[in-house]
């Protein structure tokens, strides 16, 4: 076992492991044992009954927090003409079209966390596939980052806003960031529940027996808090 420091030990006693907290009492927890120097990331950890190596229980998509990540996102955009205005207009850090692909190509910038591209930019953007795609990158129509020119403002403003990513891991656990410890109790549950309320819409009809099997959650530098699922589910149900 990994050597632990005397504050994460710490941090652990105040953990049961063998109980499952309420949501409230998990993200009032998670708070208190994030006492690192800097402002810790929430992460939650849902595990899914689904198979992902069945196509039709891949679950992957996107989800807008309402209170945000608590992060600033860099965002860019492959779009040109009334596109790449609107882009620049609504907050995009950088835009282009085949500058920007040359860009990435030849010079190795990356200074960006999400890429949103216009179909008709795609093939161009296509070539960047073992650059951005290993990154996590690479525009997707499945997660709403490859969008019509008339959408492309909006969709900006909401990944600023913060709008995030998920997909389902080999073994069925979707990984999220929800926010950050100065952020208050209520904003962090309304956004663990808006994750999970998006999870259970998205549930596939071929997944048998319980979908929603196990939730963790913790801070950058704390011990994992398991939550009661039933509470969860009731929660989400009410928010």
């Amino acid at each position: 076992m990994a050597n632990r420091s005397k504050r994460w030990r710490g941090a652990r006693g105040l953990v049961d492991p063998d109980r499952r907290y309420t949501l409230g009492e998990a993200v009032a927890l998670v708070r208190e044992n994030a006492t690192a120097r800097f402002d810790e990331t929430i992460e939650v950890a849902v595990r899914l009954g689904v198979d992902p190596r069945q196509a039709d229980q891949m679950i992957r998509g996107a989800v807008s927090l309402p209170h945000g990540t608590g992060r600033k996102v860099r965002v860019v955009v492959f779009a040109q003409g009334d596109a790449a205005r609107a882009a620049l207009d609504a907050g995009a850090d950088a835009v282009g079209s085949d500058d920007l692909v040359q860009r990435i190509q030849t010079e190795g910038w990356l200074e960006f966390d999400k890429a949103v591209a216009t179909p008709d930019l795609m093939p161009k953007v296509s070539r960047l596939g073992k650059i951005l795609g290993p990154r996590g990158l690479m525009p997707n129509p499945k997660v709403g980052t490859v969008v019509p020119g008339d959408r492309i403002a909006e969709t900006v403003r909401e990944i600023r806003a913060g709008k995030i990513e998920f997909r389902v891991e080999k073994a069925g656990i979707i990984h999220a960031a929800v926010g950050k410890a100065s952020m208050t109790e209520q904003q962090l549950t309304e956004n663990i529940t808006t994750l999970v309320q998006t999870l259970v819409r998205m549930k596939p009809t071929s997944a048998k027996g319980t979908y929603v099997r196990t939730v963790a959650l913790a801070s950058t530098m704390g011990p994992g808090i398991r939550i009661d699922t039933n509470d969860l589910t009731r929660t989400s149900d009410q928010v």
